[in-house]
């Protein structure tokens, strides 16, 4: 009697290894104000001190976000005269990627640091920076678990972090990632794409990925107004802009459900923190 593989019977009823649909995004949950909030700036410790934080998970892929400011400059040569400036870390635990143990630097890494530039400009498009002029806004990205779109979850976590920081923005930033995924012999497009299938994307699991007839495709958008504000491609392109539009509408189709969950989310902060405004908030107590 032959085994069947689990992957063999969910691609015979159109499922991918994780049991979703092509067009149905991770599991998602958002915790604004995980951490508590000061109005401190002067430490360099992420968790010392902070105005807004949130805590958002994408499936396996978890991430806390921290905002500090606005502030004041430490150095003159950093100060802007019409505009705040936007300082962007993004690190990583060294348990969060699966299998892998070593101690990131992320002033060296490359990786850490195309993705803090890339999260730096998709922010960037929705802060009002010019309502705090010489200042500083600092956003610190803490990647607790990878399991796949972990720029994405950045995004996603930094956006609530800076609403619970009370920094005003044109429209929420949402990111979520699309590709054209061929599993078992059907050539589709799905949406929201875990380690795994971005492994065989992009062709970095050892495993022969990378084919001319997969795409993997980051995107952020400001959904309320339709406006893309970052696309980043990272794997050969084949088929043409027909392909590419179709992989990036799918990613835009992502993104309004991705701004569904993080709006219920903005709204369950804001009943909570009006309900202790009026008096009615539930204490919890901890011995510590």
């Amino acid at each position: 009697m032959t085994s069947t593989r689990r992957t063999d019977i969910l691609s015979l009823i159109h499922l991918r290894s994780d049991g979703r649909r092509p067009h149905e995004i991770r599991h998602m949950s958002c915790h604004l104000g995980a951490l508590p909030s000061t109005t401190s700036c002067g430490s360099a410790l992420p968790t010392s001190a902070c105005s807004g934080s949130s805590l958002v998970s994408m499936g396996l892929t978890q991430v806390l976000c921290v905002v500090r400011g606005p502030c004041e400059v430490g150095r003159r040569s950093e100060e802007l005269p019409d505009r705040a400036t936007l300082e962007v870390n993004m690190r990583t635990t060294p348990f969060a990627p699966p299998g892998d143990r070593r101690n990131v630097n992320p002033t060296t890494d490359r990786r850490l640091i195309e993705q803090s530039h890339l999260l730096q400009k998709a922010l960037s498009a929705s802060i009002l920076l010019h309502l705090y002029p010489k200042s500083k806004i600092s956003v610190t990205v803490m990647v607790l678990a990878d399991d796949g779109g972990r720029l994405e979850a950045a995004i996603n976590a930094s956006t609530l972090a800076l609403m619970d920081a009370g920094i005003p923005l044109k429209d929420m930033v949402c990111a979520c990632s699309a590709g054209r995924w061929n599993a078992g012999g059907s050539d589709e497009i799905v949406v929201d794409l875990n380690r795994r299938e971005i492994q065989a994307a992009t062709g970095t699991g050892g495993g022969g990925g990378g084919t001319s007839d997969t795409i993997y495709l980051p995107v952020a958008t400001m959904p309320q107004r339709g406006t893309i504000v970052l696309s980043q491609c990272e794997s050969r392109l084949s088929g043409g802009a027909e392909a590419f539009g179709d992989v990036l509408e799918s990613a835009m189709g992502g993104c309004q459900m991705v701004m569904e969950v993080m709006a219920a989310a903005v709204r369950e902060r804001g009943a909570s923190l009006w309900k202790a405004k009026e008096g009615r908030a539930d204490v919890m107590l901890h011995d510590w």
